[in-house]
């Protein structure tokens, strides 16, 4: 994968679970990450190891997936549409409200924390918010889908339970709102993403399926439901 050499354990939690290789973060048994250099000395890139229970590995093998990527991929290596299309996580207490307040205080909350954008202005973030909009954890990555599960990984590795978490929380994304977004967060168990830019229609398609609340275009005043709503009925629902 081409990522952000930031947060790499967090990555290697967050990927493991949002790829169904892992359920629960017990199943992981370690990290090592090692760095391989040029002849020349320059840094070529890292490699993460990761050590799984039995029972992951052998469903990794049987996934039969070359999980190679690039920053902006979320099909790659995929060999059928059941491995592109996961069943995600059941909702099992009821989910966060997210009124349009929530929106603004968060976007304006997650321009101080990145400070990643900040410095090149080139790096995605994903970030927790809760129903109030404040913002709990933020990681940013080159790649979107990196970020996010960098974000997921952060909350397995602090030890969140994922079947009362997302009562409170919702997730917030600089990136558009691909299908993969909307299954990755699906898949720890939240049902509502925002985010700055466009979905695509099979995000939109994807959160109708799913019940999923799904806000793109979302800035401070304004933004554009797709599917779902807000806690609050007002003229943003059809901007």
């Amino acid at each position: 994968m081409l990522a952000t050499p930031a947060d790499l354990e967090d990555f290697a939690y967050g990927f493991s679970f949002t790829e169904g290789i892992i359920t629960h973060r017990r199943q992981i048994y370690g990290v090592d990450a090692k760095a391989l250099f040029h002849a020349n000395g320059q840094l070529q890139g890292i490699e993460l190891h990761i050590e799984l229970a039995t029972e992951q590995f052998a469903l990794l093998k049987a996934q039969r997936r070359n999980l190679t990527g690039r920053t902006g991929c979320g099909l790659c290596g995929a060999e059928s549409l059941q491995q592109v299309f996961k069943q995600p996580k059941s909702a099992t207490s009821p989910l966060v409200t997210v009124s349009s307040s929530a929106i603004d205080a968060a976007l304006t909350g997650l321009k101080s924390q990145q400070p990643l954008q900040q410095l090149t202005g080139a790096t995605h973030a994903s970030a927790i918010a809760d129903a109030q909009g404040q913002v709990v954890c933020v990681r940013e990555d080159v790649g979107r889908h990196n970020a996010l599960d960098k974000l997921v990984g952060s909350l397995l590795r602090q030890g969140y339970d994922f079947s009362t978490f997302w009562a409170q929380h919702w997730v917030l994304t600089t990136s558009r709102a691909s299908y993969e977004m909307v299954q990755k967060v699906a898949m720890c168990g939240g049902q509502t993403l925002i985010a700055l830019s466009a979905p695509t229609a099979l995000a939109v398609n994807l959160a109708q399926e799913y019940g999923f609340l799904l806000v793109g275009f979302a800035k401070v005043g304004q933004c554009v439901v797709y599917s779902g709503a807000l806690s609050e009925t007002d003229a943003r629902e059809s901007c």
